[in-house]
């Protein structure tokens, strides 16, 4: 059988995807496509891709693409994802989907339409850690899962300062869509993504925009956003994401669940991206934690799950759905934010 041919439009997130397609050996990473034509040449040297497009639209128009990586700026995900899967291409899109809901549901009603896939690259459920993690609590020891506390705070880490992650117009937003989306998707996977009801959220920008200000920088979005979840189910989760906070670490993720039976914890360690990960729990009237300590067979990274998956016909994780309760969330977070009052949802 022949190997999927891949195109990878994007080549800063892209060359992640690069890797993983080209780890899986019945993929064949065959385009890649980027405005910046130095970045094109230099990608496509270190990878061995022989095809090299300027513009999504004609590596879409001259390759036949089984499957496509759209990793560009957030405002592109939706038009480069649907042309692609009316190209014919499965999709794997970068984090977050899009820029709202009604983006993602355009997307996602392209793909159902055409009758391809389409998976969101939350990538940091595809560790062994993670996978352990989702083993334990399918398991039921935390028993039912009630609150939720999901972060990733840094104290001064603003993206390529100055350029498309501080400009509402490309982004969207600031940490929030581009930290937060990982951490809420892991908690909200971690949960069985419950239904929500209504969100409350702040925004803050005071010390990316004075730095702006004083560097003669773009930046229109926040530098520190929380927000406050409740779920059908009566469960709560709190998600907190900033690029720029007076706080201790240089970076610090940590999601933590808590169960009628027991709670969990997944941190990073030494302020980097090594994670570790316990369980608290009580037995015959004792406490105690336990160490999770993986490797769990089979963890694979997206793009190999991707490929496995529409190679053996078989459904694949991150899928269109839960990016979008996502996106709606985040909408959520930031009209609240921007109105100060509570907003439903579902």
């Amino acid at each position: 059988m022949a190997k999927l041919r891949v195109g990878v439009i994007g080549l800063g997130m892209g060359k992640g995807h690069i890797r993983g397609y080209q780890g899986h050996p019945e993929a064949e990473v065959v385009a890649i496509a980027d405005l910046n034509a130095v970045l094109l040449e230099q990608a496509g040297n270190e990878f061995k891709v022989p095809n090299r497009y300027t513009t999504a639209e004609d590596m879409l128009k001259k390759e036949k693409l089984d499957i496509v990586s759209v990793a560009t700026p957030n405002k592109f995900h939706a038009p480069l994802t649907i042309a692609a899967l009316k190209a014919g291409c499965h999709v794997l899109c970068e984090k977050p989907m899009a820029m709202n809901g009604k983006e993602a549901r355009k997307m996602r009603d392209t793909a159902d339409k055409v009758g391809k896939r389409l998976m969101i690259n939350f990538s940091y459920r595809f560790t062994e850690q993670s996978w352990a993690l989702k083993q334990e609590v399918e398991s039921g020891i935390l028993g039912d899962i009630y609150f939720a506390r999901t972060v990733w705070h840094r104290r001064r880490g603003m993206p390529r300062f100055g350029g498309w992650f501080g400009q509402k117009e490309l982004s969207g937003g600031g940490p929030l869509i581009d930290l937060g989306v990982h951490r809420l998707d892991l908690a909200l996977w971690l949960m069985n993504y419950p239904k929500p009801v209504w969100v409350m959220g702040s925004a803050y920008n005071p010390i990316a925009t004075a730095l702006a200000k004083k560097q003669n920088k773009q930046y229109d979005v926040e530098d520190l956003a929380v927000g406050m979840i409740k779920f059908a189910n009566g469960a709560t989760v709190e998600v907190e994401a900033s690029w720029a906070a007076n706080c201790k670490e240089r970076e610090r993720m940590i999601t933590q669940l808590y169960g009628t039976k027991g709670g969990l914890v997944q941190q990073n360690t030494g302020e980097g991206y090594n994670f570790e990960a316990e369980l608290y729990l009580e037995r015959d009237g004792r406490l105690f934690d336990m160490a999770l300590h993986p490797p769990v067979p089979g963890v694979q990274g997206a793009m190999a799950h991707f490929v496995d998956c529409i190679l053996n016909d078989k459904p694949n994780t991150a899928t269109a759905e839960e990016g979008i309760i996502v996106m709606d969330l985040l909408d959520a977070i930031y009209k609240s934010a921007a109105s100060g009052q509570p907003v439903k949802v579902g």
